[in-house]
């Protein structure tokens, strides 16, 4: 599907959504709704609002943040909580599922999608009987930049103790 297919797509399923829970369509909630069908990452709502305001949109903190809300109640956009404080999104209409390797010390987030893991999801459904609708895997480690930095910093505080 093209990108500007998904766009109109998922504008009219959040249009139909507000219209059904009897809410306004105001430009700012579709505005927030492009802009993160614009983008391929995962992201916090400081860093969508602060992105918005710098490329001119006339949006609140609060309408970023009750929006990215209604977004997610229409499975639109999906709140990943990765072991901090700070909860992040990512766009969620047309997208496979995936999981996720979270760095602890920079917080880098990478999806990877396996196929065992789905196969070992239908066998536990199969094995207790339950129709697995979704499941969420995330792995925490160091990636490669943060240990690369760790092993020069560890390195140098080894030479200046000489």
């Amino acid at each position: 599907m093209s990108e500007q297919n998904t766009s109109e797509l998922v504008r009219k399923i959040f249009e139909a959504y507000l219209e059904n829970k009897n809410l306004r369509k105001t430009p700012e909630r579709f505005a927030i709704l492009e802009e993160i069908y614009s983008r391929d990452d995962h992201f916090d709502v400081e860093t969508l609002y602060i992105h918005m305001k710098n490329q001119k949109y006339r949006v609140s903190r609060a309408t970023v943040y009750n929006t990215l809300e209604l977004l997610v109640s229409c499975d639109l956009v999906t709140k990943h909580q990765f072991g901090k404080n700070m909860a992040q999104f990512e766009k969620s209409y047309g997208y496979h599922q995936h999981d996720h390797v979270i760095c602890i010390d920079c917080g880098k987030v990478v999806e990877f999608c396996d196929p065992r893991i789905h196969q070992i999801q239908s066998m536990v459904g199969d094995l207790l009987k339950f129709d697995i609708k979704h499941h969420s895997l995330n792995l925490y480690g160091v990636c490669f930049d943060c240990s690369a930095a760790a092993a020069v910093k560890n390195a140098q505080h080894k030479q200046e103790s000489k």
